[in-house]
């Protein structure tokens, strides 16, 4: 996964802090505009985690923060609800010119609502997604609706927003007002994907109802089961970003997945030191994986260990050798699990002797068949476990060859 931080200019002429995330051979399918919540930013976890995810459907993903929020210059009473709408059209520009048209638009909570929006205004948009937005624009001013009998005409007044404070004005509030959005939805005419957490407490589920009520088909809901509002478990952000992933190749054309120059190389692996700690792509032809550390050494278990990768290869490898095997001595071998161990033993625990102790690699693969087999079966079973192609290469000896490209 590739990350480039951008630069893009709104109408009002501040710059927007953005990043655009790349698959892992750089050459995304389509473009997608990904809108945060209210006084958020786009370096959430939510955010990041949820685009990164769809990096792996295809996508080159930009998630940037609003006028006044994050790093993006202005100041949050600019950050109504109108200006959100054409920050979204600013970086749909940008990226259109300097990219391509992006299609998608995915917005988090009062962004699921800004890029309903957007999409009504945007023929290049082909689906949206929305995560816990409101069915109502004006539904966000019960955050500081404590703090609005201090604003008066057009002073700027300081209030307190889930803890913080920001400044805002009475254009500010009135500007909730102006949207009507079940009839923006109810004409959008466009794939339209709701997903909400049934138990989120600041934008209720019926929002969710009301919003796909009014909605046309083609319209689908997903239940965030057991999500809060911002999807602060890491499990949530990121089945949301692999259910869209998912939902979406369903509305846009298939296309063969162009890989980086990899010199005529089977796949290629790819991390960014900047953005990530271990967190790796790996992509071939047709498809990707995503590898990474446990949080315990610093990574931040995105995808299985190298390690893991590689006795889930040999763990693979040995329930098609032996699916082969039993297909064609006609055997009934229904199913098979197979169970993998690896740890180092020093060479006098396994009765080896060498000049020099030493500690070696110990690996346990353990069998269980499930079908009329007898023990006879089994056992050849077993020894033909041992006889997969990835079992070999690992207990032979292996040349390697490195070079700088």
């Amino acid at each position: 996964m590739k990350s480039t931080k951008l630069q893009i200019q709104n109408t009002n002429g501040h710059n927007l802090n953005a990043f655009l995330e790349l698959p892992a051979n750089q050459k995304p399918n389509y473009y997608a505009i990904f809108a945060h919540c209210f006084t958020c930013s786009s370096t959430l976890n939510t955010v990041k985690n949820i685009s990164r995810t769809l990096t792996t459907h295809g996508f080159g993903v930009v998630r940037f923060d609003f006028t006044g929020l994050g790093r993006s210059e202005g100041e949050f009473s600019e950050s109504h609800f109108s200006g959100n709408v054409a920050d979204i059209l600013a970086v749909h520009e940008y990226i259109k010119s300097n990219y391509a048209a992006p299609s998608l638009l995915v917005g988090h909570s009062l962004g699921g609502a800004a890029v309903l929006v957007a999409a009504s205004q945007l023929n290049d948009i082909k689906a949206v997604a929305t995560i816990g937005a409101p069915a109502n624009v004006s539904h966000v001013k019960h955050l500081f609706s404590h703090d609005i009998h201090k604003i008066q005409d057009d002073a700027d007044v300081q209030v307190n927003i889930g803890g913080r404070p920001f400044v805002i004005n009475q254009e500010f509030v009135s500007d909730f007002d102006k949207t009507d959005l079940p009839v923006i939805v109810k004409n959008l005419r466009k794939p339209l994907l709701i997903m909400h957490s049934p138990i989120d407490t600041i934008v209720g589920i019926e929002n969710a109802k009301e919003l796909y009520v009014h909605a046309h088909h083609p319209k689908s809901f997903i239940s965030l089961d057991n999500a809060d509002h911002l999807l602060t478990n890491e499990r949530d952000s990121m089945y949301a970003g692999n259910m869209i992933g998912a939902w979406v190749d369903r509305y846009f054309p298939k296309q063969e997945n162009a890989m980086l120059a990899t010199e005529g190389e089977q796949l290629i692996a790819h991390l960014n030191l900047v953005e990530d700690n271990f967190t790796t792509k790996i992509q071939m032809k047709n498809h990707n994986l995503i590898a990474d550390e446990p949080i315990s050494v610093g990574g931040d278990d995105f995808g299985p260990s190298p390690y893991q990768l590689l006795y889930a290869s040999l763990a693979a490898c040995t329930t098609m050798t032996l699916k082969m095997y039993a297909d064609r001595k006609g055997w009934d071998l229904q199913e098979v699990f197979v169970y993998i161990s690896h740890r180092k033993k020093k060479n006098a625990e396994l009765g080896i002797e060498l000049e020099k102790p030493t500690r070696l690699d110990f690996i346990t693969k353990k069998l269980k068949f499930i079908g009329d087999l007898s023990e006879e079966q089994k056992q050849r079973l077993k020894e033909i476990a041992a006889k997969c192609p990835v079992h070999k290469t690992l207990a032979s000896q292996v040349v390697f060859e490195s070079e700088v490209v």
